[in-house]
């Protein structure tokens, strides 16, 4: 558990730093500013969710971790 909760906060650190290359300003309409934080927001607790499973079942199948 404590493997799985420290990947996490790996993950997190490295899609928060990877997510701020991306100019999401110019994909929404102007005065949406709310709606595009909200899907940021959402957008990284997805990819955070989905690398962190996505590395736990590459570990634990070939028995790394």
């Amino acid at each position: 558990m404590l493997g799985k909760l420290l990947l996490y906060a790996f993950v997190t650190i490295v899609v928060i730093w990877s997510m701020e290359a991306v100019n999401i300003n110019r994909i929404f309409k102007k005065n949406r500013e709310i709606q595009a934080r909200i899907f940021y927001f959402l957008l990284g607790i997805s990819l955070i969710y989905l690398v962190t499973n996505f590395l736990m079942d590459l570990f634990i199948s070939s028995k790394i971790f």
